[in-house]
């Protein structure tokens, strides 16, 4: 069978390897010289089965409310002229309820699990190497009435077969002695020993390398035109090399293959409104920077969340990688204006404040090349993820992970690669187009 994957990033790599272990034929297109190179280059390195609360929860409309004004803030709405912003803020909040959220999580913790599995039989059959650390995943608290609050989460996380517990502040310093100099300021924290981190990036690319090697054909710097619509089903794929630089019709190849996968991240949805395949995927923009180590030795090797900021910080070699923030204002990549450096600079600030003197944080004009970078996190209302096959014939997608795409990304590559094959994934999760289980009502409701 020949399938065409559209994207490279972790979501169309995992896909494309997994289809390569089924017999197909797979030909991956991506408008970047190489793979994950869009939101899969710089993310927050954890693999976070544990941590995957919906961002939909009954008072995430005040806290988005409260922080409109604040260009710090973790979760910042920037309303646009954009109905799909919206329509997709309007389905957020009907999952800003309890029953909700519990149905949410549980589906995000199913793939999360499924998909930690994957990524192992995957390092396991390659080798690769990528900064992995499987120290567990750390979250710290500063302020004493959300650590009391932590407890609730710590539960629902049990209750789905997380072993996530609740840790006292010295416990939590045992356990990533890095954070010492700033204990005093920790009311407690959280930690899960089975999760762990490592470089998105560097994964992708090698596991792509490693496709192509066993045939997989890489149509690198190509532009997805359109899709090519014929009788109910998507005729054929329209690309164009960006290195040719023109824009007739003569310069476009027509791609056929017997199953198309989206896998374009925040531009699936645009992308499948094309042929009317209508899904609530929209940009979430986050940043990272990567600090270089001054006192190597000072730096944590647990992958940890500041809870205060909602940044998250991770050990990759020589450097640590800081995460963190969601901006809702559309397709916005820019790392140059107030906003954007306002944020990175918090970035910058934070760690200055949590492990002074540990990581080169100068910015450029005072000497250091800190390396700031934004991303557009492809983000759905319950924050699950589309994975399945549309409405439309030969179409399927595979998108929507938001934050989770490298926790999530092995897990719904072989999912995909299974499905396409007629086969059912072994886990309780609502794929779409498949008849049972459902995500439920208002789930099911969101694809519509």
């Amino acid at each position: 069978m020949k399938t065409l994957v559209l994207g490279a990033g972790i979501i169309g790599i995992s896909t494309a390897w997994h289809l390569l272990e089924r017999g197909h034929e797979v030909i991956v297109v991506d408008r970047q010289p190489d793979a994950a190179l869009e939101t899969s280059f710089a993310n927050a390195a954890q693999i976070s089965v544990s941590y995957c609360e919906p961002w939909a929860n009954r008072s995430a409309p005040w806290k988005a409310l409260k922080w409109m004004f604040d260009k710090e803030a973790p979760l910042l709405f920037r309303p646009q002229l954009d109905p799909e912003q919206w329509r997709w803020c309007l389905k957020f909040l009907a999952q800003c309820n309890d029953a909700a959220f519990e149905r949410n999580v549980q589906q995000i913790v199913a793939l999360g699990a499924y998909s930690h599995a994957a990524l192992k039989d995957v390092v396991r059959a390659t080798g690769i190497e990528y900064d992995r650390l499987e120290r567990g995943i750390a979250h710290f608290y500063t302020d004493q009435a959300a650590f009391d609050a932590a407890g609730h989460a710590v539960d629902v996380m049990r209750r789905h077969g997380v072993q996530r517990r609740l840790v006292s502040r010295d416990e939590l310093l045992q356990i990533e002695p890095a954070f010492r100099a700033y204990g005093d300021r920790i009311a407690g924290g959280t930690y899960t020993r089975t999760d762990e981190s490592g470089d998105a990036r560097v994964f992708t690319q090698a596991l792509a390398r490693r496709c192509a090697e066993r045939g997989v054909r890489f149509l690198y710097g190509h532009d997805v035109v359109r899709l090519n619509q014929a009788g109910g089903a998507i005729e054929s794929v329209a690309v164009r090399a960006r290195t040719m630089g023109g824009a007739g019709t003569k310069d476009l190849q027509n791609l056929a293959a017997d199953a198309i996968v989206v896998a374009c991240g925040s531009y699936s949805a645009p992308l499948l409104r094309s042929v009317g395949v209508h899904l609530p995927i929209y940009p979430g923009k986050g940043y990272s920077a990567t600090f270089p180590l001054l006192k190597a030795e000072g730096a944590p090797m647990v992958s940890t969340i500041d809870d205060g900021k909602k940044i998250a910080m991770s050990r990759l070699g020589n450097f640590l990688r800081v995460a963190g923030t969601i901006e809702l204002g559309g397709y916005d990549l820019s790392l140059d204006s107030p906003l954007a450096r306002a944020r990175c600079h918090m970035l910058s600030r934070r760690i200055e404040e949590i492990l002074p003197g540990v990581c080169d944080t100068r910015t450029p004009e005072e000497g250091g090349n800190p390396q700031y970078w934004t991303g557009l996190r492809p983000a759905t209302p319950t924050n699950i993820p589309f994975i399945g096959r549309t409405r439309v014939g030969r179409l399927w997608v595979n998108a929507g992970h938001g934050t989770l795409g490298w926790t999530h990304g092995a897990g719904s590559g072989k999912a995909m690669a299974e499905l396409i094959s007629g086969e059912r994934p072994a886990m309780a999760f609502g794929f779409l187009g498949m008849d049972a289980p459902r995500r439920g009502p208002a789930a099911t409701a969101l694809a519509a």
